[in-house]
């Protein structure tokens, strides 16, 4: 079976200690479901931007980008990235992209809260919306602490 025709498992990350146990997750799942891995991470222009244009010395899209390289790289440590995986930078907004990605997916793997959750919260907002609304099943990943 080719790559392009291998099943896959959606990875929602953005570089939290949950997405990166996400990644790890979905490793495991891809291993025994013999599937590809999508990591996706999804951006924004901020609102707040006076001027919301890529420059020179700065892009929204080469950010995020740069973020899931280092995410993968830290979630795979010393275990090299899985055969197969892809990393895309989608714009738009994070529960959206994720439940459109999920269409024809295994299974969406997110982290029960990302870099915007409140510490009390057991799921976020985005974990919440997909669980509702994927086209596939959802895996909600929690790290493990002491």
């Amino acid at each position: 079976m080719t790559e392009g025709t291998r099943k896959r498992i959606v990875v929602g990350v953005d570089g939290s200690e949950e997405s990166l146990e996400a990644l790890r997750l979905a490793r495991r799942l891809a291993d025994l479901l013999d599937c590809r891995i999508d990591a996706i991470t999804v951006w924004e222009f901020p609102a707040m931007l006076a001027t919301p244009f890529p420059t020179a010395d700065w892009s929204p899209r080469v950010e995020a980008e740069r973020g899931l390289a280092e995410a993968v790289e830290a979630a795979f440590e010393g275990k090299g990235t899985p055969e197969g995986l892809t990393q895309s930078a989608v714009a738009g907004q994070t529960a959206g992209v994720l439940m459109e990605a999920s269409r024809g997916a295994e299974m969406l793997v997110v982290g029960n809260r990302g870099r915007g959750g409140f510490a009390g919260l057991l799921l976020g907002s985005v974990s919440t919306t997909v669980a509702a609304h994927a086209y596939c099943p959802v895996l909600i990943a929690r790290p493990h602490r002491d």
